[in-house]
């Protein structure tokens, strides 16, 4: 008996040695003559085609890839040099190690996925019907997803501003799934609202748009996005675990005559106080701020040219030393005039404290 054990499991190299011979005189081939000899009449027809089989080269390479598989000793598979691959297919995809958890990782941070065109045609084939349902329904997922008045995906975390940047780092499950939705669709948008203990998230909030997205292996992202319109909130819901509300965008209402006068004597005014106030700022705190928030923006030429009203208003509500609950007014605001003075008295008052 202790010859059996041997002769099922061979030392691996003496078995590539003979099926690379392929001669009848290899150590393989005796082993099973003397162990045929000393068999019963009665024996098992699978097991005796298995040994007619074995003497072929083809049967002892099978042979030493289970050996292999035994031993747990160098358990790689490698594709032979004349066999055809896809331009398209990794190496990798092919090549199976005990590596393969790092190549997950990889394959997990890098968010690059190749199609498996065998199951693509074997499902098209056999599942026809199932697979235009399932095509129907994701069409209709993705329409249904690219509304961005209808339930919008709302991130329940910050303050968020028109054209200032708003870097996110997304570890909670559902918003890995919201983040994925928003580039899977194209639209690249979501809403950021601020929360709130009774309705859940404020009235009030601003769509960003995902200009790049850095993966990570465990699933975490870190999101750059800047800030675009403002909304407010009509109706909250829920998808999947994350918040979603039906939206209406608001605008700075528009003046003309005397008051646009006015208003651009006070543009112009609380620009010169913000940027006074900025720049008498320590050099470590300046250096922050334009390291997170960039340089404070140009004065329009009109203040009134867009809609959510001049840029560099939003970059100093994000560098004042506010809390959210206090610059959240500001967001729902449609008067630039109203919002103007508000600055005004914000930075009188830091300018009094400073001194």
């Amino acid at each position: 008996m202790g010859f059996k054990e041997n002769l099922e499991l061979p030392h691996c190299s003496s078995q590539e040695k003979a099926a690379a011979r392929g001669d009848g005189s290899s150590p393989m081939n005796s082993a099973r003559v003397r162990m045929a000899a000393q068999r019963d009449d009665v024996e098992d027809p699978e097991e005796e085609e298995e040994q007619q089989d074995a003497a072929s080269p083809e049967a002892a390479s099978i042979r030493t890839g289970k050996c292999q598989e035994k031993k747990r000793k160098h358990c790689q598979i490698e594709p032979l040099e004349d066999m055809a691959v896809p331009d398209k297919v990794s190496k990798k995809a092919i090549i199976f190690s005990c590596s393969y958890p790092l190549l997950l990782l990889q394959c997990l941070a890098s968010r690059k996925y190749s199609k498996n065109v065998i199951m693509e045609e074997l499902i098209a084939k056999f599942l026809p019907e199932e697979l235009k349902e399932r095509r129907r329904l994701y069409e209709e997922e993705m329409e249904e997803l690219s509304n961005l008045n209808k339930n919008v995906p709302i991130f329940v975390c910050t303050m968020a501003y028109p054209t200032v940047p708003c870097p996110l780092h997304i570890f909670e499950p559902c918003y890995r799934l919201m983040i994925r939705r928003c580039i899977e669709t194209g639209t690249r948008q979501f809403g950021m609202c601020l929360g709130d203990p009774v309705k859940g998230f404020a009235e009030y909030g601003c769509i960003l748009e995902i200009r790049n997205v850095q993966f990570f292996a465990d699933g975490r992202s870190v999101v750059d996005s800047i800030g675009k319109r403002r909304f407010k909130v009509l109706h909250q819901g829920q998808r999947d675990g994350y918040n979603t509300a039906d939206i209406e965008y608001i605008e700075d209402q528009k003046v003309q005559g005397e008051d646009y006068a006015e208003l651009m004597g006070l543009h112009n005014c609380v620009y010169e106080q913000a940027s006074s106030w900025f720049h008498s700022l320590k050099s470590s705190l300046k250096n922050r701020i334009l390291n997170h928030f960039g340089p404070m923006p140009e004065k329009d030429a009109d203040p009134q040219i867009n809609p959510n009203g001049p840029a560099w208003c939003w970059w100093t509500l994000a560098v004042l030393p506010l809390e959210s609950r206090a610059q959240l007014p500001f967001l729902a605001m449609r008067s630039l005039k109203d919002r103007l003075n508000g600055i005004r008295r914000v930075l009188a008052f830091m300018s009094r404290n400073q001194n």
